[in-house]
């Protein structure tokens, strides 16, 4: 186990994921942000079962930094309800996982 997590996050546009993914990593809440295209998500929303395509952001941070992370999201997303889950590194590459916490500080 490590103190690396990804976390992850959809919006509805390239310009709001480009302007998250930034952001984060202007503000070293995140080493990496990658913007993912493309992604059809069907989810239920207000009793209705709704499609929707998006983009999906997978940040590279540390557990340490998720509260802040999840702060910045809610400030910068434009969801009512924004996805904000973490996902446990176990493990990766040493020098990797170095760079993640280096690129924070």
């Amino acid at each position: 186990m490590t103190d690396k997590i990804l976390v992850l996050t959809t919006v509805g546009s390239k310009d709001e994921a480009r302007k998250i993914g930034r952001a984060l990593v202007e503000r070293r809440l995140a080493a990496c942000v990658n913007l993912v295209p493309q992604v059809r998500s069907i989810y239920r929303w207000k009793g209705q079962i709704e499609e929707a395509e998006e983009w999906l952001l997978i940040l590279k941070t540390t557990r340490a930094a998720f509260e802040r992370v999840r702060e910045a999201i809610l400030e910068l997303h434009s969801y009512d309800v924004p996805e904000c889950v973490s996902v446990a590194v176990d493990d990766g590459s040493v020098e990797y996982l170095s760079w993640i916490g280096q690129s924070m500080k």
